[in-house]
């Protein structure tokens, strides 16, 4: 198999690309009101973050530019549906407070995890669940947000996916405080080096 940890072009990064492409077009189409092609392309944004990664495996082109664009994919995209679903009254300000304080919070811990030598966590499944269970949320609380039965369902759906995306994303920040309290208890870093396996936690 062929080491591709430092290649560019491949095909997940051009995917995630694609993704982080999309949040402005995303975002504009939340604040216009166009919930169809907004909820199209996030469902799209959320197929490509599960293909990418398992193309990546796939085709052995896990890359350090990877784990960097994916997550940034995602935050973005929360970020956006977050700031757009809140100027439009569709979720409550304390629900954005309260991933806004997780996002706080990690980055405090990575701040204490660099200034240690390493360049961040490893991600975690439940990061990585969390992250997902937000992404399909907010598709079906958009819906949710029209009348009739199929969108009264969606709305009640997005929500319990929301609130238990929150709580995991919540745990996540948990796991990943103590990683790295593992880390720095560790051996110290290669000198001059990247750590191995190390990407930013989702």
């Amino acid at each position: 198999m062929v080491e591709t940890r430092d290649r560019i072009f491949t095909v997940p990064n051009a995917l995630s690309l694609a993704r982080l492409l999309g949040v402005p077009l995303f975002f504009w189409l939340v604040l216009a009101e166009n919930d169809g092609w907004a909820i199209g392309l996030l469902v799209l944004a959320g197929l490509s973050d599960w293909a990418d990664g398992k193309l990546a495996r796939a085709l052995n082109q896990t890359s350090r530019l990877g784990t960097l664009l994916d997550p940034a994919a995602d935050r973005l995209y929360i970020l956006a549906t977050l700031v757009g679903l809140t100027v439009r009254g569709i979720i409550p300000w304390w629900l954005v407070a309260g991933l806004a304080a997780r996002e706080v919070y990690m980055g405090l811990v990575l701040v204490v995890v660099k200034r240690h030598g390493w360049t961040g966590l490893p991600v975690h499944l439940v990061g990585k669940a969390a992250t997902m269970c937000l992404l399909y949320s907010f598709p079906l609380l958009l819906w949710g947000d029209h009348d009739g039965a199929a969108a009264t369902a969606a709305r009640v759906v997005g929500w319990a996916w929301a609130l238990w995306g929150t709580a995991l994303y919540w745990w996540a920040a948990v796991l990943y405080t103590q990683q790295a309290r593992q880390l720095i208890r560790a051996l110290p870093p290669r000198a001059g080096a990247e750590n191995e396996g190390v990407a930013p936690a989702p």
